[in-house]
């Protein structure tokens, strides 16, 4: 089945550049130009990947982009700003989009973005619905458990309810413990591309990782900054 995108752009021009350039990835764009709507047209339907223009007749795309997060937790998102607005970026990021781009931007660099995103549904699709077992063992760090084959976190007993790049984010960090990562190696080893100007990508969903998991964000304990170099993951910090 092919994958499915609602993009969500006024621009006519725009959205019509990125549709044909989708098209060669042979994936089936729906256009919708006000945000009211679309915000509808996502919670009924179930769509591979949501581009969001932040700027929207109707309801903004960072409304769009936090009501669906609320409603569809794995749901992949791609917010589109203004490269002048990092208030935007940095608060789409913060409300749950997977990945942004600025305007103007590279057709390249959009197919790019869009094929990681999809790896990242695929793998998440697939875990959920094949019924072979997975040969890979859960990793396993004190009270951390991390199971690929069915992108399940548990913490001290409980399951948290992660993003499929949340997991990803999560399960490389745990992989390497306190190893050190910077933030164009994440993106690279997470989000499958290497762009300079990109790094509240990374900021972001550490952020968001640590509001799930620590019990302190703002002290943690597990997701650690190295200042100056990057994050990595503190094994005792689970124990």
């Amino acid at each position: 089945m092919s994958d499915s995108v609602l993009l969500v752009e006024d621009d006519r021009d725009i959205a019509e550049l990125i549709r044909v350039n989708l098209l060669e990835l042979g994936v089936v764009t729906t256009v919708q130009e006000q945000g009211d709507k679309a915000l509808q047209m996502a919670l009924d339907n179930d769509y591979s990947l949501l581009i969001l223009d932040v700027m929207l007749p109707g309801i903004s795309g960072l409304d769009i982009c936090r009501q669906v997060r609320e409603q569809k937790p794995s749901q992949a998102i791609i917010m589109l700003t203004a490269k002048s607005s990092e208030t935007d970026r940095v608060l789409g990021l913060e409300l749950g989009a997977d990945d942004y781009m600025t305007k103007p931007f590279s057709v390249r660099e959009l197919q790019a973005r869009v094929r990681s995103q999809l790896r990242k549904v695929h793998v998440f699709q697939a875990v959920n619905t094949t019924k072979v077992v997975d040969e890979n063992e859960p990793l396993v760090i004190g009270a951390l458990h991390i199971n690929q084959k069915n992108h399940q976190v548990v913490f001290q007993q409980n399951e948290l309810e992660l993003t499929a790049t949340e997991f990803e984010l999560l399960h490389h960090l745990a992989s390497h413990p306190n190893q050190v990562f910077s933030r164009s190696q994440l993106l690279e080893s997470v989000w499958g591309y290497h762009h300079s100007g990109y790094e509240h990508t990374v900021n972001s969903h550490i952020n968001r990782l640590r509001a799930k998991i620590e019990q302190d964000a703002t002290s943690p304990q597990i997701v650690q900054t190295v200042w100056g170099v990057g994050y990595k993951f503190n094994p005792q910090g689970v124990e």
